[in-house]
């Protein structure tokens, strides 16, 4: 009884993680927004027959029509303007920086927030004037909905306002990096405040009786509903270790998790599918290393002949490694293991340097600017506290210097490069030469 009690306990929080990913949809606002429109009308037509006689005449029909008109005829342009910003913005960034920044540019909040509240006001005029020209709004409730239409003016105006400050850095290119950082740094954290998101560190093999589950589909694996996962192991006796990182490709067919217990269920493969997420896209949302591979392709798009711009790789490198500085070592990290039933692997370190410094590596041998600052970057990230953190930096450095020399062609380039490198990979550069 008490197992099946707790299976259910975790179910809300899995709800809750879907609401908000379709509040992250524009679509949703919107309609969020014009429902509230309507409903602010509901009330206006309730309050109206409770003003007092006084003020039932100080306001006329007219004035509010005028101020009706002008909402409908300024947001229908304003939305226009915003939706051509908005599309712009998508295009220049896919094809100055990087295709994927496309998901986390489609989930900007401000321009959500924005939009929604033009259109909004959109809604409200427009039902506003047909409940006016239906008679149902009377000039003898004309002080309610003059006075509702003013707040909605006021925060048109407001939402305007905020727009044409994002507006200011709306698509650049520090912007854009800087959103990049903080959604990485957060989901880092996340993954920190419950190591192996919440489930047992997978660090043995796999117990030879459990049961293979393949994928229902192919694509990325973008998200993974552990709380849903747990609670369903909790139902039926099992044990689960999930053999698909979030962000991996998975093909249909094959093996995402393996399963153990007594319990019985009569579709392991759905039970296992429904709470493991397949789409044709990688998502942020539990993937640090996404983040991590979208700067560098930002880096990485930056040295190209076309854009020619090591400043803009510097500073990715910079970042990235402000990113990296935080890793911890999530079988070391003391905290409560609260999904007992699954196990995860941890991310593992040689991974996130290759994801971050990898293309920047190749792409930038021959600039050696951003083959020294790489240099350092990973200097620093050689004195990590994690031993295996560590080791992936020196290794990484190793391998962009023996990339970078021979594509060095001055010699004093070659000379600053390799007193930029770490003195112990120094020493083993001399012996392999």
């Amino acid at each position: 009884m008490i197992d099946f009690i707790k299976s259910f306990a975790d179910l809300p929080i899995t709800t809750l993680r879907k609401l908000r990913a379709h509040w992250e949809k524009l679509w949703v606002r919107v309609c969020v927004m014009g429902a509230s429109s309507l409903l602010a009308l509901g009330i206006t037509q309730v309050l109206g027959h409770m003003i007092p006689d006084k003020l039932v005449y100080s306001v006329s029909g007219e004035a509010v029509d005028r101020l009706l008109d002008v909402i409908a005829n300024a947001m229908l342009a304003v939305v226009t303007f915003s939706l051509t910003v908005m599309v712009t913005v998508y295009r220049n960034s896919s094809a100055q920086f990087t295709p994927r920044l496309h998901r986390l540019i489609v989930k900007e909040p401000t321009t959500q927030k924005t939009l929604a509240a033009f259109i909004g006001a959109y809604v409200y005029a427009l039902t506003a004037i047909i409940l006016r020209e239906l008679d149902l709004a009377p000039d003898d409730q004309a002080y309610a909905l003059f006075a509702t239409t003013v707040l909605v003016l006021i925060y048109v105006v407001w939402s305007m306002v905020r727009w044409v400050l994002h507006l200011q850095t709306f698509g650049s290119l520090t912007d854009t990096t800087q959103q990049l950082e903080q959604i990485t740094i957060r989901q880092l954290n996340d993954r920190f405040d419950r190591p192996c998101l919440g489930a047992n560190p997978w660090q043995g093999d796999v117990p030879d009786d459990a049961k293979h589950i393949v994928a229902m589909a192919s694509g990325y694996v973008q998200e993974i509903f552990q709380e849903k996962l747990n609670a369903r192991a909790n139902q039926h006796g099992l044990e689960i270790w999930i053999a698909s990182d979030v962000g991996s490709y998975q093909v249909k067919g094959q093996t995402i998790a393996h399963v153990r217990g007594k319990g019985e269920h009569d579709d392991l493969t759905r039970l296992i599918n429904d709470c493991i997420v397949i789409d044709t896209t990688r998502s942020f949302e539990q993937d640090p290393r996404f983040g991590l591979i979208v700067l560098g392709e930002i880096g990485s798009k930056a040295l190209s002949a076309g854009i020619n711009d090591p400043g803009t790789a510097i500073d990715i490198i910079s970042r990235q490694t402000r990113i990296l500085q935080m890793y911890q070592d999530e079988t070391k990290i003391e905290t409560k293991v609260v999904y007992d039933r699954l196990w995860v692997r941890p991310l593992e370190p040689s991974s996130l340097i290759d994801d971050a410094f990898g293309a920047l590596s190749r792409d930038g041998k021959s600039l050696m600017e951003v083959q020294v600052h790489l240099q350092k970057a990973l200097t620093g990230l050689a004195d990590h506290g994690c031993a295996e953190m560590a080791d992936a930096a020196r290794h990484m450095a190793k391998h962009a210097v023996m990339r970078a020399m021979p594509a060095l062609d001055f010699a004093p380039d070659r000379a600053r490069l390799l007193r930029a490198v770490m003195p112990a990979l120094r020493d083993d550069l001399d012996v392999e030469s």
